[in-house]
């Protein structure tokens, strides 16, 4: 019986882990036999809480998406503490990577009173360690929009310290290198400083993986040169790692055509862009959900699997036309790219760190990071940065306790950008 145990243990496992790992070399993903790797995903967050812990609706909810032709989902809220092997093997079963934001409600980075500590370094690491022995974790988020606002950029040398730090600790473990990367909102006045800052300085152990960008620019009916997409382009020719939209799919209150994913894997952005995460997997109030789970309950009505109206939990079933119209798009779409053996990195190359301007960027440089346990002081040093140091707390000269944390955003719209935000606000009439 023992030996049975422990082989079934072993064969599940197995079945977890039976996808080809992906790998950032230069601006492009790679599976292990060479393919380029283009992402089709969906934003999956059912509640706040975690939604990879309950094995049943993961399956349900997988079987869907492999019909839906998704093979990645982003999470933006985990539990370091629970077991997710259930969920990531019925995700592996049916080819969907997953993408893991690191940070939690009480450790997220402040824009405007910034800070890296070791409880948030610790909890960071915590999410990683959750999750690096699966081979179907894609990559890693140290933040989603902790710039909101164009006067908030002081606060990007603490989202590069995270992710160096990261980095850091990765190696540290010998895990595989999953890729680490920020998930920006599209915020016009900072592009494209934000993206070149995060990459620039020339040390590949202080620059994120990978950067994303959390666009509702395409509102369908649109086209490549009016949607604002080839203007996003021209600022993804050659940069220097791969680039995606993680959360797309712009809803006027209309019917969401998703035309934006042909200009995606299209000739004029597939060299440089690796594909999207459309916005979002269940109907919640904002309208953006391509399935339910059964008719809208009572407004009155109350339950552990309803949250804010919504059934959270069971038989999903497609919203009708989005999810038939993004299934449509994704069927015709079958990108192919250049083989890593044909491919060059190095013919990509770091660009200048951006100076401070008036236009709302306030780093001049390539500044210092800041080291584990320093706050923010108003003022960067300008030298160049050393490598960073894991798990010990070299405070600056004002260092906050290691036990403060940020105050948690919004849970209302936990893991909605803020460009979603304005979108609905802007659409309210029609929704």
């Amino acid at each position: 019986m023992r030996l049975s145990l422990c082989a079934a243990a072993l064969l599940s496992a197995g079945v977890a882990n039976a996808l080809s790992t992906i790998k950032a070399v230069g601006n492009k993903f790679f599976d292990e036999d060479g393919n380029r790797f283009f992402m089709k995903g969906i934003a999956y967050q059912l509640t706040e809480d975690d939604p990879l812990v309950d094995t049943e609706q993961c399956a349900r909810d997988a079987s869907l998406m492999k019909t839906l032709g998704a093979n990645a989902i982003r999470v933006y809220h985990v539990d370091s503490k629970a077991n997710h092997d259930g969920c990531m093997k019925e995700f592996a079963n049916v080819g969907i990577y997953t993408l893991i934001d690191l940070d939690t409600f009480n450790t997220y980075i402040l824009p405007n009173d910034p800070w890296w500590n070791q409880t948030q370094h610790d909890a960071y690491a915590a999410v990683m360690d959750a999750f690096a022995h699966y081979d179907n974790t894609l990559g890693f988020f140290v933040g989603n929009e902790i710039i909101a606002l164009n006067n908030q950029s002081q606060v990007a040398p603490y989202i590069k310290a995270a992710a160096r730090d990261m980095k850091a600790y990765r190696k540290s473990k010998n895990y595989r290198e999953i890729p680490i990367g920020y998930s920006a909102a599209d915020i016009a006045e900072l592009r494209p400083a934000l993206q070149d800052y995060l990459t620039c300085g020339g040390n590949s152990s202080e620059i994120i993986d990978f950067f994303s960008l959390n666009s509702y620019e395409w509102c369908d009916p649109s086209t490549y040169e009016t949607s604002g997409y080839k203007n996003l382009e021209s600022m993804a020719v050659n940069f220097p790692v791969p680039f995606f939209f993680s959360e797309t799919g712009c809803n006027t209150g209309k019917e969401r055509l998703f035309d934006d994913q042909a200009a995606i894997f299209g000739p004029n952005m597939i060299d440089d862009w690796s594909g999207s995460l459309v916005y979002e997997w269940i109907e919640e109030a904002n309208h953006y959900g391509l399935i339910s789970y059964g008719p809208k309950p009572d407004p009155t009505a109350t339950g552990s699997d309803i949250v804010g109206g919504f059934s959270r939990m069971g038989t999903p079933t497609p919203v009708s036309p989005d999810f038939n119209n993004l299934k449509a798009a994704w069927a015709t779409i079958t990108p192919t790219g250049v083989a890593s053996s044909n491919y060059n990195p190095q013919s990509v190359s770091t660009r200048a760190c951006p100076t401070s301007s008036s236009g709302g960027w306030l780093v001049n440089g390539n500044v210092a990071l800041p080291s584990l346990g320093e706050t923010y002081s108003g003022t960067y040093s300008s030298a160049p940065t050393a490598t960073g140091t894991v798990g010990t707390d070299t405070s600056g000269s004002a260092s906050p306790s290691s036990t403060k944390n940020p105050a948690p955003p919004n849970k209302e719209i936990a893991g909605m950008s803020a460009g979603l935000v304005g979108v609905m606000l802007f659409f309210t009439f029609w929704m």
